[in-house]
């Protein structure tokens, strides 16, 4: 099977793809490269912008999975406008062209950002999205434009997934476990916004095996799917990260708590991704933590900026 990677060559896809090319998957991947290629040397990366793909360049290929576009609030934020482009507007046109160049499933890196604030109260994939920030808007955008090409012959998966953290080769320290982790290490305490907000947090190797499970899911099977690897309160990470660095360093751990208020609240079951995708989560925050420890060597200088995207997305001036 031929798949197409849009915007493989980030976070999410440097883990990917060789899970991929592991599951004897022949892959391409299409990306402006804003972060570098940290891929396989044997995959085939095109420098492009996805607007500029045809069906002649989609027609060779039997799935797409979709990863581009801008992928958090502070660069959502900093340029609303390209947010709303290439989040709302991008993936709708690369379905489209897929679809009518003959592709047979798109699947869509959807986010639970889309549910906004929620009360005491686990959402499922039929509860209501109520975000009021450009990200989770845009990612909602995104979502129903590549939706509302499904039909028989066209499969179309989005996977809202919860907050990634842990170990990839293209590296991000700004995200919640991954912040956590490179604070405990550097400044020997860790800083909490608001404890008392609840996050799907999700493992970036769960990630990674959500998409291979709908790459493999029946061609009957297309709609909106939650996947995460578990839902903690924000004070709740804060204390785990706390207790496995402390564990492995024998150094003590600050904690600052600051409680600022945060319109993002969100858990979520992912019951229909188990029962439709076959999907199961494997690791825990212990397991992330464990991940970003056994790679501490490769990072040098935590405060590199393409550690961070808003410092990398500012740079290029777009």
């Amino acid at each position: 099977m031929k798949i197409l990677v849009a915007g493989g060559a980030g976070y999410i896809g440097s883990v990917l793809i060789p899970s991929l090319i592991e599951h004897g998957y022949d892959v391409t991947v299409v990306d402006l490269l804003w972060f570098g290629n940290h891929l396989p040397a044997s995959v085939p990366v095109i420098q492009k912008d996805l607007f500029h793909c045809t069906e002649d360049d989609l027609k060779q290929f039997d799935q797409v999975i979709f990863l581009a576009g801008l992928s958090n609030d502070p660069m959502a934020e900093y340029n609303p406008a390209k947010n709303f482009i290439d989040n709302g507007a991008l993936p709708s046109y690369l379905a489209y062209k897929a679809k009518n160049a003959g592709v047979r499933r798109f699947i869509y890196a959807s986010s639970c950002s889309v549910y906004g604030y929620t009360v005491d109260k686990l959402y499922d994939e039929d509860c209501p999205v109520n975000s009021t920030y450009p990200y989770g808007i845009s990612k909602l955008q995104g979502e129903r434009g590549v939706l509302q090409m499904h039909d028989e012959g066209f499969s179309v998966i989005a996977l809202r997934q919860g907050t990634i953290s842990g170990y990839s080769p293209r590296m991000r320290f700004d995200l919640i476990v991954n912040t956590m982790f490179k604070s405990a290490l550097c400044d020997k305490k860790i800083t909490i916004n608001n404890p008392s907000i609840w996050r799907p947090v999700y493992d970036i190797r769960d990630a990674a095996s959500a998409f291979i499970r709908a790459v493999q899911a029946h061609e009957s099977i297309s709609g909106v799917f939650n996947v995460t690897s578990g839902n903690y309160t924000v004070g709740q990470v804060g204390d785990l990260v706390k207790h496995e660095i402390e564990k492995k360093t024998g150094q003590k751990i600050g904690l600052e708590i600051k409680n600022i208020k945060d319109f993002r609240n969100y858990k979520v079951s992912f019951d229909k991704a188990k029962t439709y995708l076959g999907f199961q989560p494997l690791y825990s925050i212990s397991d992330i933590i464990d991940n970003l420890f056994d790679h501490r060597e490769y990072y040098g200088d935590f405060q590199k900026d393409e550690f961070y995207n808003i410092t990398t997305f500012k740079k290029l001036n777009l």
